[in-house]
């Protein structure tokens, strides 16, 4: 029997996919077909099978899904020249939102989630969410990129640059859900803003808009016990945690069957509260353990319904899964190399409702793939994959990313962007923001 014809075969020293077991398959190679993952398997038995239209060989690399950055402001690339100081509420009234008042706008966010957009690319990220401003833009820049995204629909009760009344929110955001009800990249979700600002009346229409939908909803900072009473929490729904919680908070986590998103390190640069302040990430501070009081329960939910995110990249700097999975671990001695790789792809990839498309090396799943370089010192010698990717390399030794199978870096060079426009963007935007011209 002949080969069967595939678009492209991907070759390399270590395959983690994570699901449906989380292992490392040494000399195993991925086949491809119209985006998607058809086959994994051994080399030669794949290269007996298959006929590859395109074939890339990484004899020193490791093969992962696609990084998963489940929660960020993706515009506020161009605000990262802003001084950051915790704690996070006062730096947020103080320093950003003036920020903001002089330079947000819909050309604003498009720039800047462009921006984003590239960096993530060549930082493995292949997914992300997400939650700002003129989603609008958010949306066309993901969907032009043909990168998979979770973009936020503001709501909020007061006017903002957006919208000027909580109706007006819903309105808008009705009519960019029957734009991309259909979009092959980008799904929408009900983000809610400073819940101390939300009517419960606003919260409750949310819930029943969501409802009627099938949406997700997220919230930073969310109160969890309000949101309770509200009947806002339950699977779909994602907390953003910025402040610590209570025991009886976490008890929520794992009786509702909501998601949570950590931002860690954003959360150390802005006063530790959220997860690095307790819980999973809270040992460090606590001395409670590895998991700590409450986490004593919930940590079974790691992989399944706990991602990580970036954050604002205003405060947190570069947009960084790999760092933020090994400041997880670092922070929590019972957190492995493998469980903070699968918080980064499959638990990111559920948190946003993409689990079933993404996250994992599974056939049937679009080949949302990057190869990460352990041909470096600091991962050498490569007796444990994982750690050797956690804790040895950096960001900058992804070498290839692809797309649903589309090749989006290569080599360690972004494609189908222009790297010297992007930084236009950002000397723009430091002139205005800074006031200068």
């Amino acid at each position: 029997m002949p080969p069967e014809p595939v678009d492209l075969l991907i070759e390399a020293r270590w395959v983690l996919p994570i699901a449906p077991v989380n292992t490392v398959l040494a000399d195993h190679a991925v086949a491809v077909v119209s985006g998607k993952i058809v086959a994994l398997g051994p080399i030669a038995q794949m290269n007996e099978r298959f006929e590859p239209r395109d074939r890339v060989v990484r004899r020193d690399h490791a093969l992962l899904p696609g990084f998963v950055n489940a929660h960020t402001r993706a515009a506020m690339t161009m605000l990262r020249g802003l001084p950051v100081r915790g704690p996070r509420s006062q730096w947020v009234r103080d320093t950003v939102r003036p920020a903001e008042q002089r330079c947000v706008s819909a050309e604003f966010v498009r720039e800047g989630t462009q921006f984003a957009i590239a960096e993530m690319l060549r930082a493995g990220i292949t997914s992300f969410a997400d939650m700002y401003w003129f989603p609008e833009e958010s949306a066309r820049a993901a969907s032009a990129a043909r990168m998979r995204a979770a973009i936020g629909l503001p709501v909020a009760d007061a006017p903002n640059v957006w919208a000027d009344s909580a109706t007006a929110h819903f309105e808008k955001a009705e009519q960019l859900w029957d734009e991309y009800k259909s979009d092959p990249w980008v799904c929408l979700y009900f983000a809610p803003q400073d819940a101390n600002e939300v009517s419960d009346q606003t919260l409750i229409r949310v819930r029943r808009v969501a409802d009627e939908l099938d949406a997700r909803i997220a919230m930073e900072s969310p109160p969890l016990q309000r949101l309770h009473a509200l009947g806002l929490l339950r699977p779909g729904f994602a907390a953003i945690p910025q402040d610590v919680w209570t025991d009886a908070e976490f008890e929520l986590v794992a009786t509702t069957g909501i998601c949570v998103i950590a931002c860690v390190q954003s959360d150390l640069r802005l006063g530790g509260g959220g997860l690095s302040g307790c819980g999973p990430w809270g040992s460090a501070r606590s001395g409670d353990g590895p998991w700590g009081g409450a986490l004593s329960s919930v940590s079974k939910l790691v992989g399944q319904t706990v991602g990580l995110g970036s954050g604002d990249p205003a405060s947190v700097g570069a947009i960084d899964l790999l760092a933020e999975a090994r400041v997880a671990a670092l922070l929590d001695s019972g957190l492995t190399a493998e469980g903070a790789l699968r918080l980064a792809t499959l638990g990111g990839a559920t948190a946003l409702g993409f689990g079933s498309v993404t996250g994992s090396i599974e056939p049937g799943k679009y080949a949302d793939l990057i190869c990460v370089d352990l041909n470096r010192l600091a991962c050498q010698p490569t007796t444990n994959v994982p750690e050797s990717i956690v804790f040895g390399a950096t960001r900058e030794q992804v070498s290839d990313v692809w797309t649903s199978g589309r090749l989006a870096v290569s080599g360690g060079h972004l494609l189908a962007f222009d790297e010297q426009e992007l930084t236009s963007f950002a000397e723009k935007w430091l002139r205005i923001e800074g006031g200068g011209t």
